[in-house]
């Protein structure tokens, strides 16, 4: 979530959706219509956090105190978090449990710096190519996996204190 706040949410998706309409006999199809739609969602998005000055500038040198081993060279966890391992069982406690989990997944997701937010987002939730997150947002492919990389490490940060 780049807009905080609902409102402003709404009117930017519905600026957004009258601006594909306008515009839509200039989808060139150079990526999924899917992409282009959102990437003008994206854009209008950040415009507006910007305008209401609610965007948090990213330093690209910031590492955050972050422990940067605890990915391989591919990027996957090097040790799963003990809570997330085996335990096949579905209890009453182990469902109250994940709503809990996933209360804390939200939050720290919604913490996150918004280029970071909206990489994670994009890659990990909506499994968009990174050459498209790179096209929607504006990064170059090394900018994209940092910010990724960050993304991931103050998750497993944050929930590895609540576990």
């Amino acid at each position: 979530a780049i807009l905080r706040n609902p409102a402003s949410a709404e009117e930017v998706v519905q600026d957004s959706w009258l601006s594909v309409l306008r515009n839509a006999a200039g989808f060139e199809r150079r990526s999924s219509l899917a992409g282009w739609i959102f990437a003008i969602l994206t854009n209008a998005a950040k415009s507006r956090a910007r305008r209401d000055g609610r965007m948090v500038a990213f330093d690209p040198t910031e590492e955050g105190g972050l422990d940067q081993a605890a990915f391989d060279a591919r990027g996957r966890w090097r040790k799963m978090p003990q809570a997330w391992n085996g335990q096949d069982e579905i209890t009453p406690e182990r469902v109250v449990d994940g709503r809990r989990m996933l209360d804390h997944v939200t939050a720290a997701i919604n913490d996150l710096p918004p280029a970071q937010r909206a990489v994670l987002v994009l890659r990990g939730q909506m499994q968009l190519e990174a050459a498209e997150v790179c096209a929607m947002l504006g990064l170059s492919e090394g900018n994209m996996r940092v910010l990724l990389h960050r993304a991931r490490l103050a998750l497993r940060t944050r929930l590895d204190a609540v576990m």
